[in-house]
């Protein structure tokens, strides 16, 4: 019984604090700049679990995890949050952002065979077509392309080839990581490869208002901790292209998250697109 919980309730709670994610982006960013948030975000989140490790007396990997493990970091943690925060900070709608993020499955699932010797059956390579088009239905009514430059949807594009490439790594290679000392391994060199990208490329900028520290809190714990440890979960437990269907929720969150926060229109092709994403996540983890 609690076996089946978790593989019901970890999937939807991954959507919740993953898809909220993108509007916690924007909520923060106005006070400081991209690479100047996600430095804090990584080395406190990986601070914060290594004494979790410390409590629970977790060891460390090996050298050879580590390199491994920190790969996975770079790709899955790093390449990923950069691409959709600078987007984000560019002017690119997090719910637009989102649905980029959400061409994930389909990726994952053409990858998958080569990187992983995972065959995708006739039931679940229609079912990401599904998912794929109820993603399309949720975003068509507040997605204004108009905006956004092509240099920012080229920057979400760069997020999702490293959250596709480091999920198809993680499996490979890291597939028996603890999450608290994988996590903090990963955190930790996704915030050295930021901190050194803001040296080099930007300047640190905060201002510390409340929302940035509601912000900030929340894509530390909620996000890095959270929801990624229950994506590592999710992909030990799973063929990582089935695990990938989830992420056609995602920006279903975002749209979600978007009109408790900022007011966001929520209209009924939403709904039935949320039903269409639904299914297509059904079909393709038959």
């Amino acid at each position: 019984m609690i076996e089946k919980i978790k593989h019901l309730g970890f999937p939807f709670l991954f959507v919740a604090l993953y898809g909220s994610g993108f509007v916690g982006a924007k909520y923060g960013l106005p006070y400081s700049t991209p690479l100047s948030f996600l430095t804090l975000r990584f080395f406190i989140a990986g601070l914060i679990l290594l004494l979790i490790m410390k409590y629970m007396k977790v060891n460390l990997p090996s050298i050879k995890d580590i390199f491994h493990i920190s790969i996975a970091g770079i790709l899955t943690v790093a390449v990923f949050s950069i691409g959709v925060f600078i987007s984000i900070d560019m002017g690119l709608s997090p719910s637009l952002s989102a649905m980029i993020i959400a061409l994930q499955p389909i990726l994952v699932a053409t990858l998958a065979k080569s990187f992983l010797s995972e065959d995708t059956g006739l039931i679940q390579g229609f079912g990401l077509l599904v998912g794929l088009v109820g993603v399309m239905l949720v975003l068509m009514s507040n997605m204004d392309i108009t905006t956004a430059s092509l240099y920012s949807i080229a920057l979400s594009v760069f997020g999702l080839l490293g959250l596709s490439f480091g999920n198809l790594y993680q499996k490979k290679f890291c597939e028996n990581m603890n999450i608290f000392s994988g996590g903090a391994i990963q955190s930790i060199v996704s915030g050295f490869v930021c901190l050194i990208l803001m040296l080099m490329f930007d300047s640190y900028e905060v201002v510390w208002t409340n929302e940035f520290v509601y912000a900030l809190l929340f894509m530390t714990l909620g996000v890095s901790i959270g929801a990624l440890s229950l994506l590592y979960i999710m992909i030990r437990r799973s063929e990582v292209s089935k695990v990938a269907s989830i992420f056609y929720l995602i920006p279903v969150g975002a749209a979600i998250s978007g009109y408790f926060i900022y007011g966001e229109t929520f209209e009924l092709i939403t709904i039935l697109g949320i039903g269409i994403v639904a299914l297509g996540v059904y079909l393709s983890n038959y």
